[in-house]
């Protein structure tokens, strides 16, 4: 029988300390965290612009992959191997400052409180702890820490790795998940480094603050890459924490985007061994019905269980007292060092603010002198060249002074010497047409008389021939 496991769970939250980057659209799956998926292929058919493939780093170190949606504020899935789990757990969320503001310098997962004001639109893109506080739901991983080593741990605590969930079905989600994980797979999985798990959600259209999209389900995909292989899967959803139901890696593809394909070659279905899926799926039952996987004699498991449960009560008060002292030098161990801390983070930015202002005031005082030392040489020119114009403006006007000085006079010379000259030529002229015009007069007088005693003559003639009567030819 070919069976995949997925599951689709809670996580609860243990915050760490963790580094990543957006991976770009010109680099080629999940660059260097392709590591994390069989046969260094992701998962096919996760395409919508709003999908952000992150390479989650700790220490400059690769540690997971997770693809993440902007537009539902979480992790769609986060892509892991099993490494030996570490005890210390320490909550300390990160957040991704490309995801909101791809042209800022930070290149990796940082304290969001570090960052308040200096990245563009933050929260745009992504959850922050604000959307968390107060909401009754926790910030649920989908790589748990629990299955990861120190530095892998650290690197799971990451808000672009959590999912809102439940604070039962969170705690469900560690029990089931660790159980299944440690005690089903890893065991039946001949090379260990060749488990490959996909951890995801399914988004609904439940918002945390209307902003954070609460998963309707939850899962994780395993696959043995190796000789005898196999892949299978578990699902358990949000409505029923005490839920844990297998289905194969084909069955699981259906529920997700249309076109997803989850495994290369899906991973050993076409050579797993029957054997091995029948032992997984016998060890996941015993999980689902909270037996403890590899006890199979019931007598036996009751003597025992009845041993431990005196050496349990006769050790509790011991044990607690010892858990309490510990916790107390634990604390304190903490505080001591927090403390120190930031005593020297204190100073430490208190010198390194001296040191940047003073570089910045010498760095002023440099570039202040350059200039003025630059501009000397300009301004002696600039005197120079005004200088120079300026006498050169002054021998204009003097010689132009000079000139109209030395016009006057020549002018004045010339016209007194023309007035005789002009003055004695003029003398025939002036006679003659004063004898022209006394004897034009006198003509017009004569002309005048004449006229005047032809008219009388005429009127005469006339009155002597109208009133005079003609005589007769005898007379």
């Amino acid at each position: 029988m070919k069976t995949s496991i997925v599951f689709l769970l809670c996580i609860s939250v243990f915050p760490g300390f963790s580094q990543g980057r957006v991976v770009g659209d010109d680099e080629t799956g999940f660059a260097e965290c392709n590591m994390f998926f069989s046969g260094q292929v992701p998962p096919e058919g996760f395409t919508e612009p709003f999908h952000v493939k992150i390479c989650q780093q700790y220490n400059k170190e690769p540690r997971f992959a997770t693809l993440y949606s902007t537009k539902d504020k979480i992790p769609l899935y986060s892509a892991f191997k099993y490494t030996k789990a570490a005890q210390n757990e320490e909550e300390n969320w990160l957040v991704e400052p490309q995801i909101d503001d791809p042209e800022n310098d930070l290149h990796e997962m940082v304290h969001e409180a570090n960052i308040v004001g200096t990245v563009a639109n933050l929260g745009a893109n992504q959850a922050l702890t604000s959307d968390y506080v107060g909401s009754g739901y926790e910030r649920g991983l989908l790589n748990p820490s629990l299955l990861n080593e120190e530095d892998f741990q650290m690197a799971t605590y990451t808000l672009t790795n959590a999912v809102p969930l439940s604070p039962s079905l969170s705690k469900s989600w560690h029990r089931d998940i660790g159980r299944v994980v440690e005690q089903a797979l890893v065991p039946h999985c001949s090379k260990k480094d060749h488990l490959y798990l996909l951890a995801g959600a399914i988004p609904s259209s439940v918002r945390v603050k209307g902003k954070v999209s609460v998963p309707e389900t939850l899962w994780l995909a395993a696959c043995c890459d190796a000789p005898e292989g196999w892949s299978l899967g578990l699902v358990k959803k949000m409505n029923d924490e005490n839920s844990l139901v297998d289905l194969v890696v084909g069955e699981l593809e259906k529920q997700l985007l249309s076109g997803v394909h989850l495994f290369k070659g899906n991973c050993g279905e076409d050579h797993q061994s029957q054997g091995k899926t029948e032992a997984i799926l016998q060890a996941v039952s015993q999980i689902r019905s909270g037996e403890q996987v590899g006890i199979s004699d019931n007598q036996e498991a009751k003597d025992s269980g009845f041993v431990r449960k005196v050496a349990g009560i006769i050790a509790t008060p011991f044990i607690k007292i010892l858990e309490l002292l510990i916790y107390v030098f634990v604390e304190l161990v903490k505080f001591v060092f927090y403390f120190l801390w930031l005593v020297i983070k204190r100073v430490g930015g208190t010198v390194l603010d001296g040191v940047y202002s003073l570089w910045k005031g010498v760095v002023s005082y440099l570039k202040a002198i350059s200039m003025v030392l630059i501009s000397i040489p300009y301004d002696v020119g600039r005197v120079i060249v005004n200088i120079f114009l300026g006498f050169l403006q002054i021998v204009q006007d003097v010689v132009s002074l000079t000139y109209s000085i030395l016009r006057i006079p020549v002018g004045f010379v010339l016209h007194l010497a023309a007035f005789p000259y002009h003055s004695i030529c003029a003398i025939p002229s002036v006679l003659r047409d004063m004898a022209t015009g006394i004897g034009g007069t006198f003509s017009l007088v004569i002309d005048a008389t004449a006229a005047l005693l032809h008219g009388f003559y005429y009127l005469a003639g006339h009155i002597v021939k109208r009133f005079v009567p003609k005589g007769s030819s005898d007379d």
